[in-house]
């Protein structure tokens, strides 16, 4: 009788398949090293996911997953540029938190977002890598609404995000120092007041 899947053994799979991933690379990552990280067997890997392609499809929708929550996980206040700022500090710390995933979600695999040749995993990725930028555009609409910037919330959240993007991912590969941070944090900040004077 096949056993049903557990989630915890989901999840354990997922990080560990994220952490091979963004050690060793997509063509270095094989079943059997997914699963002697977890000590479980290979058929809980096939239970779980059914295959290597649709593992690494869940690894990039729970990293997307991840970002989302914590990207909505900032409690709304009165002043939304208060709250982008602090959605931006919520990237920081998801991808901090999270590096791992980070750097699958956004690095170099056949599995990002647009790739054609994983057609049956794109929508799925698609929604929950929207749903995290949605978070973000939502935010800055609140900006635009409030007369704090003018402009399409979808490109200047895009503009939000690619700062973001470059500030943690510098980070992650140790180039901003001891205070990360700080450094971060006057990048999106800088960001918002170019933005807010176009």
């Amino acid at each position: 009788m096949a056993r049903s899947p557990d989630p915890a053994v989901r999840v354990a799979l997922i990080e560990a398949a994220a952490r091979l991933l963004a050690t060793d690379g997509l063509d270095a990552l094989s079943i059997r090293k997914v699963a002697t990280e977890v000590g479980s067997s290979t058929m809980a890997v096939y239970t779980h996911f059914g295959s290597k392609d649709d593992l690494v499809a869940a690894v990039v929708e729970e990293a997307f997953a991840r970002l989302h929550a914590e990207l909505v996980s900032v409690p709304p206040t009165d002043d939304p540029v208060t709250d982008l700022l602090g959605a931006a500090g919520a990237y920081r710390r998801n991808a901090l938190a999270n590096a791992h995933l980070y750097r699958v979600m956004f690095g170099l695999n056949p599995l990002t977002l647009t790739d054609p040749a994983v057609e049956e995993h794109r929508s799925n990725r698609r929604d929950v890598g929207l749903q995290a930028f949605g978070a973000l555009v939502d935010g800055v609409a609140r900006c635009v609404d409030a007369g704090a910037l003018r402009g399409d919330p979808a490109e200047l959240a895009l503009q939000m995000w690619a700062t973001a993007h470059g500030a943690v991912s510098l980070e992650l590969a140790g180039f901003l120092g001891p205070d990360g941070k700080a450094t971060f944090d006057a990048a999106t900040t800088a960001t918002f007041v170019g933005l807010a004077g176009q």
